[in-house]
């Protein structure tokens, strides 16, 4: 019996969260653990489902560097970094592009679809809605930044009831280019900010912003942020993620949110109860 009140106190604790953000737009960045493990993707399946049905409106974004280095290794096809970042030549870009938008986005989509969700994969160069421009040609190749984004197309979707899930490739501005590769992080924030997103989470392994002493840090404001990359305490791969979080909250997005993908239904803790599980930043 104190199971089944305990659940029901779960459940009320939830209304006020979904009152607040019924009709919303919540973008959620998808990677890390709960992208290739098994079980961590039925759960998130499911998260996404009931978000859907009780009146968000989720964006799913998504990465795939792991398996892209699987297959360019499978395919005997070098791979380099510079500063965390891959340098994408045209053959590498072929393999992105094979990854993220033939593999990845519609095993994201089928999964969404057999749990009840009405969810859609386009990448950025359906309809030409992120468009892209070299972030260092000479150094990079054809790993790209975001140069605009069409938020009509991802509006009209939402508007059918579909759950767009999105590879971050964009678009180029001449006839016959093969694309670029974007950062999934800042592919993600520039779709939130343009399509007016209440909230934005970015699904990482680990628990969120950490300390100097490893305790999670529960909030930041943009101030915070300057403070602690200053002092060291963010720094190394999580500058980008955090990058992604501020430049979501300058271009008017409320709350974006670091939380761990490895706990299972991670989301809904994050969205729909008082404590929340990661690192929210706020303006």
């Amino acid at each position: 019996m104190k199971r089944k009140i305990s659940t029901v106190n779960t459940l009320l604790d939830s209304i006020p969260f979904i009152k607040q953000f019924s009709g919303e737009i919540v973008v959620i960045k998808y990677g890390g653990s709960a992208q290739t493990s098994p079980t961590l993707k039925q759960k998130f399946a499911q998260d996404i489902l009931l978000l859907y049905l009780v009146g968000l409106k989720p964006v799913i974004v998504h990465g795939g560097g792991k398996r892209i280095t699987d297959l360019l290794t499978q395919l005997s096809v070098e791979t380099e970094f510079i500063d965390g970042q891959r340098v994408t030549t045209d053959e590498v870009m072929r393999v992105v592009e094979m990854v993220l938008s033939g593999e990845i986005n519609k095993e994201i989509t089928a999964m969404l679809n057999h749990f009840g969700a009405k969810a859609i994969g386009i990448s950025g160069k359906d309809s030409n809605f992120i468009k892209a421009k070299p972030f260092d040609a000479e150094k990079f190749g054809r790993t790209g930044v975001v140069d605009s984004v069409d938020a009509r197309v991802i509006h009209r979707l939402l508007d059918e009831k579909f759950v767009p899930v999105i590879a971050p490739i964009g678009s180029g501005y001449e006839l016959g280019d093969i694309g670029y590769n974007i950062n999934a992080d800042f592919a993600a924030s520039a779709i939130a900010k343009a399509i007016g997103a209440k909230k934005i989470l970015f699904l990482t392994d680990t628990m969120g912003v950490l300390d100097k002493d490893g305790e999670l840090i529960h909030s930041l404001s943009l101030q915070d942020v300057e403070e602690l990359k200053e002092n060291k305490t963010i720094y190394g791969g999580m500058i980008p993620k955090v990058d992604a979080c501020t430049e979501s909250i300058k271009g008017g997005v409320e709350k974006a949110h670091i939380i761990d993908g490895r706990v299972e239904h991670s989301i809904l803790l994050e969205i729909l109860t008082s404590e929340g599980i990661g690192t929210q930043f706020t303006s």
